[in-house]
């Protein structure tokens, strides 16, 4: 990354209960290819603040619990308020690998991508073969397929939640105005491809253990109405049906 040694890249963690999981998480970060580290601790109740108070990062602590969506909202806006130029959004909990952060940053670096999407499902096999329960793995790709329908993209994965994007992106699309739960992911990524900014995916292992966070049947049931209403609206925008200030560039 030499060539690009003028641009800064931000890590951003959105924590909770991230204690078990934190520590081993950051050690795996190739601290030569980042310039910063943020973890946004959403009013944790275990040891997250207290470990992440002793690591070589930037801790921002939430005194109230602002979900998941509001969480990555503090990480993002710290992220460009340092000076980003990319920000890669790493969860704490170790489901992903904080070695392929080179990988995703490197289209955004290169100026061929707006937006990496670090996919578990690009290479067949290697979600069920990590542990990723059945249920789950045929849920993303049903709501994958009908996002692509929706986006008119060809992603593998539309629910990764390993992801970088540019300062350009992140300065253009209002994801303030997006919801503060999980399907801020999915409002985030349509947002992207409404407003035209290049998507690229990376292949991404993933690993499934008993201290990582991960979303139960009934959070994902809702989480899949969620995403599909996203999309409807979004359908319902295109046309000039009932527009939505989500998918209007800048806040304005």
């Amino acid at each position: 990354m030499s060539e690009h040694k003028n641009k800064k890249v931000i890590v951003v963690m959105p924590a909770r209960q991230a204690a078990a999981t934190l520590e081993r998480t950051f050690a795996e970060i190739p601290q030569d290819e980042v310039d910063e580290i943020i973890l946004v601790d959403d009013s944790s109740t275990d040891r997250t603040v207290e470990l992440a108070s002793e690591l070589p990062l930037t801790l921002i602590w939430h005194p109230h619990q602002v979900g998941y969506g509001g969480n990555q909202k503090t990480c993002y806006l710290e992220a460009l308020r340092r000076g980003a130029d990319v920000v890669v959004m790493l969860h704490p909990d170790g489901q992903y690998e904080p070695s392929l952060i080179p990988s995703m940053v490197e289209p955004i670096l290169d100026g061929e991508s707006d937006l990496v999407l670090g996919s578990r499902l690009a290479v067949p096999g290697w979600a069920i073969d990590a542990g990723m329960p059945q249920w789950k793995f045929y849920a993303n790709r049903f709501l994958t397929i009908i996002e692509n329908k929706i986006m008119g993209t060809n992603l593998t994965e539309a629910h990764t939640g390993y992801r970088a994007y540019s300062r350009e992106l992140l300065l253009e699309v209002p994801f303030l105005r997006n919801s503060l739960d999980f399907v801020f992911d999915s409002e985030l990524l349509m947002q992207a491809s409404h407003l035209g900014f290049r998507i690229s995916e990376v292949p991404a292992r993933c690993r499934y253990f008993d201290d990582m966070s991960s979303v139960g049947f009934q959070t994902g049931v809702v989480y899949g109405l969620k995403t599909l209403w996203a999309g409807f609206r979004l359908v319902l925008h295109r046309n000039g049906i009932f527009p939505s200030r989500k998918y209007k560039a800048k806040l304005s």
